[in-house]
C-alpha cells in the first residue's frame, strides 16, 4: 500500500524570512472543483440502477443532495499554516488530542469516522494549535485508507515544518466492516506513524504513545 503524499497546491501567501514573527502559507487540497451537475446525473443514474424509485415523494432532490454531500466529503477547507519563531526554545512535545474527523473507505466509498492525535518536537518553529486539527482534515477529506493518511500527517508536518520529531495516532470506526460484510458492531482501527526523534528515541516514543493512549 502505498504511502506517498500526493502532490498538494500550495501557495506562499507572503514571502519572508526565518527571522519574521510569523510565517503562512495558504494550504488547499488536491481536488478539482466539483461538476455538481454531471455528479447529480451519475447519483440519479446509479439510484435507479439500484432500483431505487426516485419518484417517490421525499426522492426526488436525493441525488442532488448526494452529489452535494460527497462533493464536501472529498473537499478540504483552505486554511492559513502559520508558524510561529520558537524563541524560548521550547523542547517538550506538543500534542494535540482527540481531534476528530470523517473521511471515506476509498474502497466502498462509505465513510470512516474517528479522532487523530498528532504531536511533534518543535525545533526553529512552532505551529498554530489549530493547524493540527486542520491538517488533518486536509488528507481526510478525500477518499482514503486509514494507514495512508496516518502517514501522509506525519510526513506532511515533517516536510512543512522541520520538527525534531513527529507522531500521529488514528482511532476510527469503519461503516464498511460495521454495516456490511463481517458487520463487526463496536470495531476500530488505530494506526500510527512516528517521525524522527518521535520513532528514534525510546523515551520520547514511549512519551508520546502514553499521551495518545489516555
Amino acid at each position: 500500500m502505498s504511502a506517498s503524499v500526493p502532490d498538494l497546491s500550495v501557495a506562499r501567501s507572503r514571502r519572508v524570512d526565518d527571522t519574521a514573527p510569523r510565517t503562512a502559507e495558504l494550504v488547499t487540497g488536491p481536488m478539482p472543483e466539483p461538476d455538481l451537475p454531471a455528479a447529480e446525473d451519475a447519483a440519479r443514474a446509479f439510484l435507479v440502477a439500484l432500483g431505487v424509485d426516485l419518484d417517490r415523494p421525499g426522492l426526488d432532490r436525493t441525488p442532488l443532495r448526494m452529489a452535494k454531500a460527497y462533493a464536501e466529503l472529498f473537499r478540504p477547507r483552505p486554511f492559513e499554516m502559520t508558524t510561529f519563531p520558537n524563541d524560548e526554545g521550547y523542547d517538550e512535545m506538543v500534542v494535540a488530542r482527540d481531534i476528530e474527523f470523517t473521511s471515506v473507505c476509498e474502497h466502498h466509498l462509505l465513510p470512516f469516522t474517528g479522532h487523530a492525535t498528532v504531536g511533534y518536537l518543535p525545533a526553529d518553529r512552532i505551529l498554530g494549535l489549530s493547524k493540527l486539527a486542520r491538517v488533518v482534515e486536509l488528507f481526510a477529506r478525500r477518499p482514503q485508507v486509514q494507514e495512508r493518511m496516518t502517514q501522509q500527517v506525519a510526513r506532511w508536518l515533517q516536510e512543512h515544518l522541520e520538527p525534531k520529531g513527529v507522531g500521529v495516532v488514528l482511532t476510527a470506526e469503519h461503516t464498511c466492516m460495521t454495516i456490511r460484510g463481517v458487520q463487526a458492531q463496536g470495531s476500530s482501527t488505530t494506526t500510527s506513524a512516528l517521525l524522527g526523534r518521535v520513532r528514534e528515541d525510546a523515551r520520547t516514543r514511549a512519551e508520546f504513545l502514553a499521551i495518545a493512549s489516555r
